[in-house]
Parts: C-alpha cells; structure tokens; sequence
C-alpha cells in the first residue's frame, strides 16, 4: 500500500497543460482523417462499396469492444520506473504510423483482395491506436485532482486535437495533390506518412514533459473482470458512456457526409478543405472556452444545453439553399463552436468517475474507466460510418458521377437533420448523470483522508445512486 499523496491544492504547470494538450493533436493526424476522408477515401480511391466499406468499418469495431477493456486492463497494471501510462507514447508511436500508411495504400488486387486488405490495414490501425491512445487519456486522470484543473488539462488536450483537426482536414486535401504529382494512391499513402511522423515526435514531447502524480489508495490487484463489474455499477460511468457513443455519431457522421454534401450537393468540393478546417476551428474555440463556461455553470447543465444548440443548429441547416455559402459556413460555425466543450467536459468528467469507482469500492482502475472514452468514440464514429454508407447505397449513391435528387437528399439529411436529432439524444441522456461538483468535492476529500492514514484500514464508503 502506498503512502503517497496528491494534494488537491496543487496545480499544473502552463508547460505540463500544452505538453499534454500536444499528444491529442498527434492522435487527430490519424481521427480526423479517418472521421473526415476515410469513407470517401474507401469508395473513390480504393474503389469498394459504400455499404461494404461502412460495413467493414462497423464490423472491426466488434474487436474493439474486447481491446479497449484490455488495453485499459493491462495499463492499469503496468509498472515502469516511467510510470504506468506515459510508456506507451515511446514504444507504439512508430507501429500506429506505420499502420496509417498500411490503411491508406492501395494495393493492386481485386475486389475482394482489396475488401480483404481493408479489414486487416484498418483493424490493425484501431488496435495500434486503442493500445497507445487509451494510457494517454488515462494519464489525465493522474496528473492532477483538482477538478478545475481538469478541466483545464482535458481543454488543452482538446484544443491540441482540434488544432490537429484543422490542420488535417485543410491540408489533406492538397498534400495529396502536391504529394501525389497526379498519382492519388501514392499521395494518400505520402499525406500518411508525413502525418505519422509529425505525431510520433508530438508524443515524444508530451512523454517528456508529463508526469503521473496520483498513486491508488492501495495497488490495483483485483481481477480484470472485476474492474469490468465495478464499471458496470458505476452509473455515472455508464452515462458517459452512453454520451460519448451518442455525441461521436454525431460529430462523425457531419464529418463523414460532409465531403459529400459539399462535392454532390453544394457542388463546390474545392471548399470542402475550409468548410471542415473552420468546423475544427470553430471546436477548438469551443473547448478553449470550456473553462470559462465551467466557472458558471455545473458540467451537466452546461453539457445539455451545449447538445441542444448543437442539434438545433444542424437541423436548421436542412432549410438553407446550396447557394447560400456564407450562411452554410456560419451554422456550421455555430455548430462547431458548441460541440467544442463537450470533449473537455466528458473527459474530465471521466476523470471524475475513476475517483467515484474508488471511493465506492476502494479500488482506482484509470485505465479501464478511460477505456470507455475510447470504445465508445470509436464505437459511435464506426456506427456513423455504417449508417453512412448503407444510405449511401439505399439512395442510389454513385462515386464521382452526377447523383440523382434522391441521392441528394438524403446526404443532405445525413449532415443536418440526422445528426441534429442525435444531439438532441444526447442532451436528454444526460439528464441521468448524478454526480455534481459538491458531492464530487467530498468524495476527494475523503480519498485524501485514507491516503494520508495508510495504515488504516481503507473501508469503501456507499453512496445514494
């Protein structure tokens, strides 16, 4: 049992914030382009079918459901004279870059060698990114428990992603144009490559100026399977989860049918790189203020009324004319500006929970809550993905041809109506999250109680769910 302590009162340093805010914009080289191009990628590049690629894209995510609960097992029980969760920035940052590239070649063979070759490049391309992207959002939850600070952190975080969103979405597009010299399979492999490399030295620095402060009231020595069960009966964890799958459809499936509604229905795919670079600006905006906004308002109310907005504004969007660029571009705007606080919020949030679970029954599985995080994301990009694709070929969908007015609109529902009334879904789920700011503020203060009398016994206090 340790005797060490984390002392709520400390804060993070300016320097610790953007080393770790950094490590997200690394991780978007690789989200933002599977969220954005990936799909369109898949079907006018690599040459298979919408629905087979959503279909594909849904299915490897069922591997997921069993490594994210791993990779957070087996984090939780890492023990290096680095840390547990900062190792792994070292050790897979060149493999997850080795498998982008693997994702976006394309491979002369035939249509099912090519389906084939998806499946295994782009399952190998989650499970390197499950397994290095789960301790980073674990490390969050053990460099501070100030729970302002947090929030704080988890903004950095997510204004580095969204950063990398901006500069993914905007300059992919034309990487794979100066890259490829008119040969697209090779640019898209090329635009990788260089994406790769940028994030494997973004998480050299964030490994080299982090540090992990919170130990456990006492060593995580319990099975994985009652890590999984204390999850399971943690309900504030639970809505989270259920939140963060809805939200990610959300955000997805805008990304996703975007580039389509731009090249099929606005009919001016030369905007396609600024209208989802300015979207991402507009996020990052967002999750800069979330500071701000947390200072007057709890993070639950805050959060369902951010998703409303967020699912009002998209369906606003289905009422405005192709033609009317300026006005496309500023709901869009809105949009993103909204949607931005709820990476920081849910994820400090997460935090929260891991300090909940181990209040409740004594036992701190950072890893595995966090893992939630990941699954559920990854889970509700792939779901939006699918939905994507099989409405895609359900309307007559047809790659690089002119589309038929059904086929348009129904990509014009997929960025505005659908995804709008998702939002909204979310916004209710969250009406069942229970745990607020005083009730988490006593649970810290008993935490620290037990750790600063080590030797007595640590008895895990119920709460009113």
């Amino acid at each position: 049992m340790t005797t060490e302590t984390a002392v709520p009162q400390d804060r993070l340093k300016l320097s610790e914030k953007l080393g770790y805010g950094v490590g997200d914009m690394g991780f978007n080289f690789y989200w933002a382009n599977i969220s954005a191009f990936l799909l369109i990628f898949y079907t006018d590049v690599f040459g298979i079918s919408a629905a087979a690629a959503g279909t594909m894209m849904l299915i490897t995510k069922i591997i997921d459901a069993f490594t994210d609960p791993m990779m957070g097992a087996i984090a939780d029980r890492t023990k290096t004279r680095m840390g547990k969760f900062r190792p792994y920035l070292l050790w897979l940052a060149l493999p997850l870059a080795g498998a982008g590239v693997l994702t976006y070649s394309t491979p002369d063979l035939g249509p099912g060698g090519k389906l084939v070759w998806a499946y295994c490049t782009y399952s190998l391309l989650m499970l390197t990114y499950t397994a290095i992207n789960i301790p980073y959002s674990a490390l969050s939850g053990v460099m501070t428990r100030n729970s302002q600070d947090r929030t704080t952190l988890v903004s950095f975080r997510f204004i580095g992603g969204f950063t990398g969103g901006i500069l993914v979405t905007y300059l992919t597009p034309k990487l794979v144009v100066l890259l490829g010299q008119g040969d697209e399979t090779l640019g898209w492999q090329l635009t990788m490559a260089v994406f790769g490399i940028a994030a494997a030295l973004l998480f050299l620095f964030t490994f080299a100026s982090t540090k992990e402060r919170i130990q456990p009231v006492s060593e995580n020595n319990s099975a994985v399977l009652q890590d999984l069960k204390d999850l399971k009966n943690n309900k504030p964890w639970l809505v989270l989860f259920s939140l963060a799958l809805i939200i990610m459809i959300t955000i997805t499936m805008r990304a996703s049918s975007g580039t389509y509604y731009f090249k099929y229905y606005v009919m001016r795919p030369e905007l396609v790189g600024e209208f989802l670079s300015s979207y991402m600006f507009a996020l990052a905006l967002g999750a800069a203020s979330t500071p701000l906004m947390t200072k007057f308002m709890d993070k639950k109310p805050l959060m369902m009324l951010l998703m409303s907005l967020a699912g009002l504004f998209s369906i606003s969007l289905f009422f405005v004319p192709a033609d009317q660029i300026g006005l496309i571009f500023a709901i869009n705007l809105a949009i993103g500006f909204v949607l931005g606080p709820k990476s920081p919020l849910a994820f400090s949030m997460y935090a929260d929970t891991a300090d909940y679970n181990e209040w409740r029954t004594g036992r701190r599985a950072t890893a595995m809550t966090f893992s939630a995080a990941t699954f559920s994301q990854k889970l509700g990009g792939a779901i939006a993905s699918a939905v994507i694709g099989w409405l895609l070929a359900l309307i007559g969908y047809v790659a690089n041809a002119e589309q038929s007015a059904g086929s348009q609109m129904g990509i014009l529902l997929m960025v505005s109506v659908i995804p709008g009334l998702v939002a909204l879904l979310a916004a209710f789920v969250m009406r069942f999250y229970h745990l607020d700011e005083k009730q988490l503020l006593t649970i810290q203060q008993e935490l620290d109680q037990r750790k600063a009398a080590p030797f007595v016994k640590n008895e895990a206090v119920g709460v009113s769910e």
